[in-house]
């Protein structure tokens, strides 16, 4: 991951999914002394991002060439991706033009990071470098640690162990981040559908006492698609009776920290960033 030492220009540009995160990137841009160029996804990104931004354009998601121009036309050459893109929407709303269609076609498999690095790739091949987010947000990294009152049991311990070397496996097949286990049992393991429907799943066939453990993918570009948390997070686990959240300390975001971790001690779940 870059290092804090580096400047960044006076004008940001910013590719938007849903959600907070472009939000908070965009505000910590313009405290910092930035200019904000945002590209916004209709159906995603929130329209409050057009009020920290000097310029914005709405697309529909797969108009590649759309963000290219906007960025050169604006003299853009410094962006970072930010939010999410719900996965399910490639097969429901998508508007791809010739230039995606292209790198599509040259794609060997369409999986998370391998999408996002050769978006990347064709936007430096014109010029405009792209930085991970947390050169602006460093502080939402995932602490190391026990975070809550609660600590994790023994037996509690040795899932997240026995969950971590298989959500590894997972992960470096670019599958997903998430895993849900019990008694050194897999009931759940993220692909398409997102961290809180894992949740769920997981949690349902638990009962009670799931432990979820969610890592960066092994050799995952950190620019993009950094695994996060957040408040809903923990809101899902209480639903299903899931009892521990383990986390990859460094090479994840949390946001809403405060509040998760004060929901996550009403709860009585444990919550620890894991080397």
């Amino acid at each position: 991951m870059e290092g804090n030492s580096i400047k960044l220009p006076e004008k940001i540009g910013i590719v938007s999914g849903g959600r907070k995160f472009p939000i908070l990137c965009a505000k910590k841009a313009l405290k910092k002394g930035h200019k904000v160029y945002a590209i916004c996804h209709k159906g995603e990104t929130l329209s409050e991002l057009e009020d920290y931004c000097h310029k914005v354009k709405w697309i529909h998601l797969g108009q590649l060439g759309k963000i290219i121009s906007f960025f050169k036309k604006n003299q853009v050459d410094t962006v970072l991706f930010a939010g999410t893109i719900k996965k399910t929407r490639l097969f429901v709303d998508i508007r791809p033009d010739l230039r995606a269609i292209n790198l599509w076609r040259k794609m060997k498999g369409h999986l998370d990071d391998s999408i996002l690095r050769h978006v990347a790739l064709e936007l430096e091949k014109e010029g405009i470098n792209v930085i991970s987010p947390t050169l602006l947000l460093e502080e939402l990294l995932f602490p190391s640690g026990i975070l809550t009152k609660r600590r994790p049991k023994s037996h509690e311990m040795e899932d997240i162990e026995f969950g971590y070397d298989i959500a590894k496996k997972i992960g470096s097949l670019d599958i997903g981040q998430c895993i849900v286990v019990k008694d050194k049992v897999v009931l759940a393991v993220e692909a398409i559908e997102g961290t809180d429907e894992t949740i769920k799943r997981g949690g349902a066939l638990a009962h009670s006492g799931a432990v979820v453990v969610k890592i960066c993918k092994p050799g995952q570009d950190t620019r993009f698609d950094l695994p996060a948390i957040g408040k809903d997070t923990i809101k899902v686990m209480s639903q299903v009776g899931a009892s521990v959240l383990a986390v990859e300390a460094g090479k994840a975001l949390f946001f809403d920290k405060e509040e998760a971790i004060e929901l996550a001690n009403r709860e009585n779940i444990a919550i620890l960033g894991i080397e």
